[in-house]
């Protein structure tokens, strides 16, 4: 029988690995307990409903549904639960977007074990947990102007652009870069957002009218 005590975990992230190195971390803590791994959006949300955890740590960018918006479904058809972001991206928007969302915590995948053990039970007692690379993020958000066009792409984003201009497609650009096809998705999706267009062949168009790939 679970302890009463202990903290149900639930692990959601689309690398198999991540997920083996986690399940690992919460064993070596008496207090924690995890319950369930899902591999996306969609399987935390079903997952939720079984395996009733107290905390999921989400992934944000994800097939098939992302942490976002798996995030946003969960605290709404289980507020009793609590999200902390777990990613590697540290963009304002997607601090910003995970937060709008409900998350209670947002943190870098290279946080210690005692670090993350301890905004597990921060969470789970209702008190947020912020890395100081996404509280920095937001506040040059706020304390600094919008900039101009494509200034704020980061230096990956322009490499995708570039890519984007030559007409790779998003498995083609996950193979030159060597990432995954999810991560190249995200990025694309960021691009389209910053400058402000709904599709690739606008982007494209909008970067060799501006030299937008010339930025790399």
């Amino acid at each position: 029988m679970t302890e009463p005590d202990r903290i149900r975990v639930l692990i959601v992230d689309d690398h198999a690995m991540l997920r083996r190195g986690l399940a690992t971390f919460l064993l070596s803590f008496d207090d924690l307990e995890l319950v369930g791994e899902a591999a996306n959006g969609a399987e935390a949300l079903h997952l939720c409903g079984q395996v009733q955890p107290d905390v999921v740590l989400m992934d944000l960018v994800m097939p098939n549904m992302d942490g976002a918006t798996a995030t946003r479904v969960i605290r709404q058809h289980h507020p009793q639960v609590q999200v902390i972001a777990l990613t590697s991206f540290r963009e304002e928007e997607l601090v910003r977007g995970a937060l709008e969302a409900g998350a209670i915590g947002y943190l870098l995948k290279n946080v210690s074990a005692d670090e993350l053990a301890e905004a597990v039970r921060a969470a789970h007692a209702g008190r947020p947990t912020l890395a100081p690379e996404a509280a920095e993020a937001l506040i040059q958000a706020a304390t600094h102007p919008p900039p101009t066009l494509g200034q704020d792409l980061t230096p990956r984003e322009r490499e995708v652009l570039a890519l984007m201009v030559e007409g790779l497609r998003n498995a083609e650009i996950a193979e030159r870069l060597t990432v995954s096809p999810s991560t190249v998705k995200f990025h694309v999706s960021r691009i389209l957002s910053k400058l402000g267009v709904s599709s690739r062949t606008e982007a494209v168009a909008l970067a060799l009218q501006h030299d937008l790939s010339t930025f790399r």
